[in-house]
């Protein structure tokens, strides 16, 4: 007999042979009926694994999964994706799958559909995978040789071309009934163990993101162990598109697109600018305050600079074609690096002078594929609030300490407090970055040192480093639950010298500083996106584009209105007279629908008394306060910059 190890520290013996889900047997049998794969010393592997136990020395540590965890949850959603998969070949007969990976909150499969399918074709879907998952179907893992998968999915040239890349040895087929389909796994143990599930919608996708490849339907759904887990996450679902950035830009006038500006270039309206100057110039306030430069470096940049710095060569595909002028070729900016490094290298400089901190909101441009472009998450044309630091070695710690503290700082004011970070190193087997082994290593050990310096708990991965040097990504959750990359801290040891930027060290030597790369709320448009969605357009006062609105009884009330609007107007206030030829009434509901924070109704009493009658946004009645009493207030609210408002 030999032995396995269980994770509270006992071992349990396992008879030659035996499969994962009998090991589970053995430790409970409600734990058995839950589980759906298992881990065997931390590779997922199918209850229907054989367990190889150790006779001597460590035994393996073997784990249960159940579908309430995330390992669990990645699984119940692959083989959901395959439920659909087979459902489709059904019902569509001569379709061909491509693949079908499980994603956050849920699974797509890209499909060669044989035929049309709408979204109204969804529901016949779903009650079709109803019954693959009452059929109770086992899921059967096999080995084949490359000639067997061939034979398999002869007809298929999705399938094909990863057969063809896939080693010997190293293809495996999942069978349930008389459905196949190439992968790695694992699954649950058969599709009756399957949860529940939704489709959602279907979009347009490209055979492996290639727009020189087949356009393929790509199916989305989600799935979730029970159904009271699934009505929640739709009911999520619900709120997000009420809070959408895009239909909520709209009804508020804040921005919107034009094909004859061209897609992927956001045009703000007046309001929309005016919240763009309140994010920037509260950020240029606090980076202000702690030391920062701002300065300006235009939106050209001779393609030269590119080429030393290393980003024509691992970036050359976010940026726009080169414009050539002669002899030179000038590319559209992507990013500040180069332009900020050249900007330090028009002086000499001493250690006395270092850190230098050099920060700029500027419009970049990046070339992102038409399919890509999201509302203004995902554009072409971007507003970062990017700096960049120059400094020794010694000085790595301090200078992360202070821009951690400007981050936190700007989340907290802007209610995103729940938030992790994630230390983006590089992959050493990807070609991607920059060889540089030395300076890469230097660069990781002292991003690692700084987080620990902070105090700061992180989740290290692997692959998703910038090209020249790790980074610390701040990932914030919004009032959905939702997670967002926003803020990011790099180090790097790489570009400094490949553009020549030096100091005169104590000891009279030249020396090249460390260059730290810093963006707090990333890029403005996509702040803005994550924002609106945050307060549901609901913007706290200090940010919100129109701040109070002044509705007159009537006409002959007017006059007094215009004295209330000079008198906020003068205090810095954000105001509005309306004076439309609608009711009184129609006028509240009107500006209530365009989220104003306050109301100011006023008649011949408020006139008479130098009042105001204060509706506060989403309450349905009002309260009299003096005039000047409620321009102190909220005055004072707006300097408070309150992160959620009334």
């Amino acid at each position: 007999m030999a032995e396995v190890r269980l994770p509270d520290g006992r071992e349990l013996a396992v008879e030659p042979g035996e499969k994962a889900g009998q090991v589970a047997e053995k430790i409970g049998k409600r734990l058995a009926r839950d589980a759906v794969v298992a881990k065997l010393d931390g590779e997922v592997v199918d209850l229907g694994s054989p367990v190889d136990g150790a006779g001597s020395g460590d035994a393996p540590l073997f784990e249960v999964v159940t579908a309430d965890s995330p390992d669990g949850l990645y699984v119940l959603r692959h083989s959901t994706a395959h439920a659909m998969a087979q459902a489709i070949t059904e019902l569509y007969p001569g379709s061909k799958l491509s693949i079908g990976p499980p994603i956050q909150d849920g699974f797509y499969y890209d499909i060669d559909v044989a035929g049309r399918l709408t979204d109204d074709d969804l529901p016949g879907i779903e009650e079709r995978m109803r019954e693959i998952l009452s059929r109770d179907l086992p899921i059967e893992r096999r080995e084949t040789s490359r000639e067997e998968a061939e034979e398999l999915f002869g007809d298929n040239p999705y399938k094909m071309e990863l057969i063809r890349e896939l080693p010997d040895g190293g293809i495996s087929v999942y069978k349930q009934g008389d459905f196949y389909d190439l992968c790695r796994g694992p699954h649950v143990p058969s599709t009756g163990r399957l949860g529940s599930f939704k489709l959602l919608n279907l979009a347009g996708a490209y055979w492996r993101g290639d727009e020189n490849n087949p356009m393929l339907t790509r199916i989305y759904g989600t799935a979730w162990p029970t159904e009271k887990e699934l009505k929640g996450y739709l009911n999520r679902l619900e709120e997000a598109r009420a809070r959408d950035h895009r239909q909520i830009g709209k009804d508020l006038d804040l921005f919107t697109f034009s094909p004859e500006v061209g897609a992927g270039i956001p045009l703000f309206l007046p309001k929309g600018e005016t919240l763009r100057h309140e994010m920037e110039s509260y950020v240029r306030e606090v980076q202000t305050r702690h030391g920062y430069d701002h300065v300006w470096t235009g939106h050209l940049v001779n393609e030269r600079l590119y080429e030393r710095s290393g980003h024509l060569e691992h970036y050359r595909d976010a940026m726009f074609p080169p414009m050539t002028d002669g002899e030179t070729s000038y590319r559209l900016k992507p990013m500040n690096c180069p332009s900020h490094m050249t900007l330090f290298n028009a002086r000499a400089h001493s250690y006395r002078d270092l850190p230098v901190r050099y920060a700029e909101f500027a419009t970049l441009y990046r070339y992102e594929k038409s399919g890509e472009l999201n509302g203004l998450t995902r554009v072409r044309s971007l507003t970062q609030d990017d700096a960049h630091v120059f400094c020794t070695a010694e000085q790595i710690q301090e200078e992360f300490a202070r821009a951690l503290e400007i981050i936190r700082e700007v989340l907290d004011t802007y209610g995103l407090a729940d938030y992790s970070v994630r230390l983006s190193l590089r992959d050493p087997d990807a070609a991607k970055y920059i060889a540089d082994d030395e300076k890469w290593t230097r660069a990781e050990a002292a991003l690692r040192e700084a987080l620990d310096a902070a105090g700061i708990s992180y989740e290290a991965v692997e692959g998703e480093a910038a090209f020249y040097g790790p980074k610390a990504d701040f990932m914030a959750k919004d009032v959905l639950g939702r997670e967002w990359q926003l803020s990011t801290i790099q180090v790097d040891f790489i570009q400094p010298g490949r553009l020549g930027c030096e100091y005169t060290g104590e000891d009279g030597e030249k020396h090249t500083p460390v260059l730290l790369h810093r963006a707090v709320t990333g890029t403005t448009e996509r702040f803005m996106a994550v924002l609106i969605e945050q307060f549901g357009g609901a913007f706290p006062t200090w940010l919100s584009p129109v701040q109070a609105v002044v509705v007159p009884v009537s006409d002959e009330h007017l006059e007094y209105a215009r004295r209330v609007e000079g008198e906020l107007a003068g205090r810095g206030v954000r105001v509005e007279v309306d004076d439309s030829e609608n009711t009184m009434q129609k006028k509240i509901r009107l500006n209530a629908r365009q989220k104003v924070p306050y109301q100011l109704i006023v008649g011949g009493r408020e006139a008479e008394e130098e009042k105001v009658n204060v509706r506060r946004r989403g309450q349905k009645t009002g309260e009299d306060a003096n005039l000047s009493d409620f321009a102190d207030d909220v005055v004072a609210e707006i300097a408070a910059r309150d992160s959620y408002g009334q």
